[in-house]
């Protein structure tokens, strides 16, 4: 006798509460200056080096492009000759950050567009990576690292992750920069916040307007500032002293359950107006009985009895305890309630369906997002 019970009333939640009011925050953690960003990079290449894992003979932009490689170093052979298992053509992507110089180094992905089956042990040949304008801004080159493998042999596979995406540790040498001129008397600068917001905004350009009480700000976007400055001090320090203003943002009203770990993150400003839970306890008790049983009656076509068979007789047994009541003043935070429903010994999968209940009926004034 094997008796397996399972209640499903385990409850592993952590509840983190913000304070009450949020604290300053700089600027440059708040916004960006606009126009201002990291570009993304794409090239084409080669890896070579493979141990016999390489693209097959079938895919011809592979024998294309490795034949057209030999003839840049004056060898001429001809496609059909050429055997491509220790080559996988590849796609090249990195990102270059905004005031990257020449001379810097990028990691560099490497991903495999062909029948390559892996890229481990490889080293990808010199690629040229390019902006969407067209411009070559970075040289790729060098070993790859692959965070996983796969072996074939005799028709089996052993595999781990994906042996055909990988990477070039400050495998790509910058060769171009992008310039930025800031002209803030004249021009002016644009103030992009990352998360757009009236209150957040209006907060900004007072702050900003104590700080430079000659400005001319702008802005009828809940997401975009424009800023114009009379100063004779260094655009350095200008600069410094306008991402260095503290601002305190406006909270959003949001809660955050992850529902694989059972983590419930919200702030203290959110809350709950009157409503009534009520919630009944789950259990689910399994017992499973394993015995022997001896066909003797039946045998083989070659005469050889089948032997003992073992079966397995389960009883399932659901019961349900009496039901909670939780009755929710106005007012309450949520980490009363989790508190409160603790006593209802809730899963965190009966969580997230109390709380979406909660918000359908209009007693949970904040964003409900499930991870």
């Amino acid at each position: 006798m094997k008796s397996l019970r399972i209640p499903l009333s385990i409850f592993c939640c952590f509840l983190l509460l913000a304070n009450a009011s949020a604290s300053s925050v700089r600027l440059k953690d708040l916004a960006r200056i606009q126009g201002v960003q990291d570009n993304p990079l794409i090239g084409y290449g080669l890896v070579v080096g493979l141990s016999g894992t390489g693209d097959s003979n079938s895919n011809q932009a592979t024998i294309q492009s490795l034949s057209n490689t030999l003839q840049s170093f004056n060898l001429i052979v001809d496609a059909n000759q050429i055997k491509s298992r220790n080559v996988a053509a590849v796609m090249v992507t990195a990102s270059l950050p905004a005031y990257a110089q020449s001379g810097d180094t990028l990691e560099v992905n490497v991903s495999s567009i062909g029948d390559a089956r892996s890229l481990q042990g490889g080293t990808l040949l010199l690629t040229p990576l390019e902006a969407a304008n067209g411009d070559i801004y970075a040289l790729a080159q060098g070993p790859l690292s692959v965070g996983g493998y796969r072996f074939d042999f005799n028709g089996n596979r052993v595999q781990k992750n994906h042996p055909t995406v990988g990477v070039v540790p400050n495998g790509a040498n910058v060769e171009k920069s992008i310039d930025y001129h800031f002209d803030i008397e004249n021009s002016g600068l644009t103030l992009v916040l990352n998360e757009p917001d009236f209150t957040t905004a209006q907060r900004i350009i007072d702050a900003i307007s104590t700080k430079f009480p000659s400005s001319k700000i702008e802005s009828n976007h809940p997401g975009k500032i424009n800023l114009q400055l009379s100063s004779n001090q260094p655009l350095m320090q200008l600069m410094s002293k306008i991402e260095s203003i503290e601002v305190r943002p406006d909270n959003f009203a949001r809660v955050v359950i992850n529902e694989r770990n059972g983590t419930v993150v919200a702030g203290a400003g959110v809350r709950i107006d009157d409503v009534v839970i009520s919630h009944g306890e789950l259990k689910l008790r399994i017992e499973t009985e394993f015995s022997a049983s001896q066909p003797n009656g039946f045998f083989r076509q070659t005469g050889e009895s089948i032997g003992s068979l073992v079966i397995a007789n389960s009883d399932i047994e659901v019961t349900e305890g009496g039901k909670g009541e939780i009755h929710a003043l106005p007012g309450a935070s949520i980490g009363e309630l989790v508190d409160a429903l603790k006593a209802l010994n809730l899963s965190t999968r009966d969580l997230i369906s109390v709380l979406q209940a909660i918000k359908q009926s209009g007693a949970l004034h904040a964003e409900l997002i499930i991870q």
